[in-house]
């Protein structure tokens, strides 16, 4: 029983749920559907609006394209209307640009017949102008270049002279203020300035312990004092002068060679032809060694450093002078100036000394080189490095360039002052000084000379020549054409005599 109400049960409960499926299934079926027709519906709703919206879009494009045809259309008849206005403008121009040309043509052709005319009135006018200005020089008495000179020497003058009112003016208008501070200056660099000056002479004076050295001096048959003066150059005069002996050259370095060899050759005793020319070369070499002391001298007394070789040439200028002023002291005198008016001026001390004390270097060169003192200064001092201020000091001390230093300026006023104090120069010396240098440059300048010297005051050029060059028959021409030389290019009082000299000497050691 039990196992039957079980299976019914069982059944039963099948049944419900054959039934129950069928039911959902049957719902669900339904469900579906109507969601499958509202789908449908959707769908088609949806195709509707696409269809609508195609539509209208299809129907804006038409429109837009057609609004586009329109405008497109109105724009190429306003630019077919632009250019046709331009081309009937060009094509104006181009008519305006011929009847233009034809017109220039015209003028151009009017233009050269009135030029051709003016041609022909031109030369009538000239032709009329020549007739009447050679009838105002016929009535005149002068050309007209003359004319116009006197005209342009009229105007030159009279511009001149207001040029020159206007200069004085504002030169009296300057002067007031500076002349005071410049005297000042000027006055007190020449009172703090005391350089002694000894004037030179063209002789030196050998002090002797007694008489009978003179005849050693002499020699036999005066062989000593031959080669004495041969060697040195110097003219030895032996006179009654108790004593002393004279010796006189226009050169200073020569004269204190033979000073100082004459000096040795005293003491010595021994006096003959080969000891004078070993006493003669010991005393170059320590005139050598006294020359560069008295550059070294110079320079420290200023506070200056120079070239080992431009201090050799400041000892020089101890031995040349300058219208018979001693150049070194000169220059040293000149330096202290200059340094003295830069300080109270406020500009380069240094370059102003510096400058000064090299403006003369020049002189210290022999006289065989060619050039003023002034170029050749300049081509020391860049041989030897000086700087261009330098340079320009010393060739604008004698207006050879412009200055262009406050210092340069300095330096040609403490040279003007230092030469043209009271007893600082002597003319008649440098003069005489001078006629001597150029007796021996002009025979110098002979070829086969190896040395010249003037002596007796300048009443004779001894001549040495190198004996491998001029032989025997050619010293007379020689001696006959430095005659010539002298007679035409220089001027001297009384008469010169050159005597030729010519040596062969041949020497051996025996060992």
């Amino acid at each position: 029983m039990l196992g039957i109400i079980a299976t019914l049960i069982i059944v039963v409960g099948a049944a419900i749920t054959v039934a129950l499926y069928i039911t959902r299934k049957k719902s669900l079926q339904t469900h579906i559907q109507s969601v499958e027709t509202e789908n449908a519906k959707r769908i088609e709703v949806a195709q509707k609006e696409a269809q609508s919206v195609l539509t209208k879009a299809h129907s804006a494009a038409q429109d837009i394209l057609a609004k586009s045809r329109i405008a497109a259309e109105e724009e190429s008849k306003v630019k077919r209307q632009s250019l046709t206005q331009i081309e009937q403008r060009v094509m104006q121009k181009e008519k305006h640009l011929d009847s233009r040309e034809s017109r220039l043509v015209e003028k151009e052709d009017v233009l050269n017949q009135e030029i051709e005319q003016a041609k022909q009135h031109k030369r009538k006018q000239e032709t009329i102008i020549n007739e009447l200005s050679a009838k105002l020089e016929h009535v005149a008495g002068f050309s007209a270049e003359e004319a116009k000179q006197m005209l342009l020497a009229n105007v030159e003058r009279d511009v001149r002279q207001r040029a020159g009112k206007m200069i004085k003016d504002i030169e009296d208008q300057t002067k007031k203020i500076a002349n005071r501070r410049a005297k000042e200056i000027v006055t007190d660099a020449i009172q703090r300035t005391a350089v002694d000056h000894v004037m030179p002479a063209t002789t030196a004076v050998v002090q002797l312990q007694d008489d009978d050295m003179k005849g050693r001096i002499i020699g036999r048959e005066g062989r000593n004092i031959r080669a004495f003066e041969f060697v040195t150059g110097v003219d030895v005069i032996i006179d009654d002068t108790p004593g002393a002996v004279i010796l006189s050259c226009f050169d200073p370095i020569r004269r204190e060679v033979a000073r100082m060899a004459l000096e040795k050759l005293v003491a010595d005793g021994r006096i003959h032809p080969a000891r004078i020319e070993e006493m003669v070369e010991k005393s170059r070499k320590e005139l050598q060694d006294v020359i560069r002391e008295h550059g070294e001298r110079a320079a420290d007394t200023i506070g200056l450093q120079f070239h080992p070789k431009i201090i050799e040439l400041l000892g020089k200028l101890h031995y040349r002078t300058s219208y018979g002023q001693n150049i070194l002291a000169h220059s040293l005198e000149a330096a202290h100036m200059a340094g003295i008016m830069a300080e109270e001026l406020k500009v380069n001390v240094a370059l102003a000394k510096r400058g000064t004390m090299l403006h003369d270097i020049g002189k210290a060169l022999d006289f065989e080189q060619e050039g003023s003192h002034d170029d050749l200064g300049k081509e020391i001092c860049i041989k030897y490095g000086e700087s261009a201020e330098v340079i320009n000091c010393i060739m604008a001390h004698h207006e050879g360039e412009e200055p262009d230093t406050i210092e340069a300026v300095l330096v040609m006023m403490a040279d003007a002052i230092s030469a043209v104090r009271p007893g600082a120069r002597r003319e008649s010396l440098e003069t005489y000084v001078k006629r001597l240098e150029k007796l021996e440059a002009l025979a110098y300048s002979f070829e086969g000379v190896e040395k010249a010297y003037a002596i007796q005051a300048g009443r004779e050029v001894r001549v040495i020549v190198k004996p491998e060059i001029v032989d025997d028959s050619s010293t007379h021409k020689l001696a006959f054409d430095i005659a010539k030389r002298i007679e035409t290019e220089m001027d001297y009082p009384g008469e010169v005599r050159v005597s030729i000299i010519r040596e062969t000497r041949a020497s051996s050691i025996a060992k």
